[in-house]
């Protein structure tokens, strides 16, 4: 099964649209955007933090689950990619956190950039 992990903040952080002005309104825009997209992936883990968890409420929505991190957004974004990798799952991490990244340098994972990301989205 191929899983698409998306951190949230730093994908919704990659354009300056004013996000910063209200977090959960990016946060809402971000999930209904993965919601509408046709990737090419089975299901899709979101994981929101901080004042962007007031957004989405936890859930699946379609094939989206939104997770919301009681701390760190990279600690859980680590998390659910550790545990879908060792479960046999193909995934796929949608962030440009370097310091995110090098935490799975041993966890068999792609990296998709955040832009990527929005650009699909926005192609539909």
């Amino acid at each position: 099964m191929r899983i698409l992990v998306v951190d949230g903040a730093n994908v919704v952080g990659a354009v300056p649209d004013g996000w910063w002005a209200d977090r959960a309104g990016a946060a809402a825009r971000l999930h209904e955007g993965l919601v509408a997209a046709e990737l090419t992936f089975d299901s899709i883990v979101l994981v929101l933090e901080g004042r962007g968890r007031a957004g989405v409420a936890e859930g699946r929505r379609e094939r989206v689950t939104t997770v919301h991190a009681p701390g760190s957004g990279d600690d859980e974004i680590v998390a659910q990619a550790r545990r879908l990798a060792s479960g046999g799952h193909d995934v796929t991490v949608a962030t440009a956190d370097r310091g995110l990244i090098d935490r799975l340098a041993d966890v068999e994972i792609t990296v998709l950039g955040p832009r990527a990301l929005r650009d699909r989205l926005r192609t539909r």
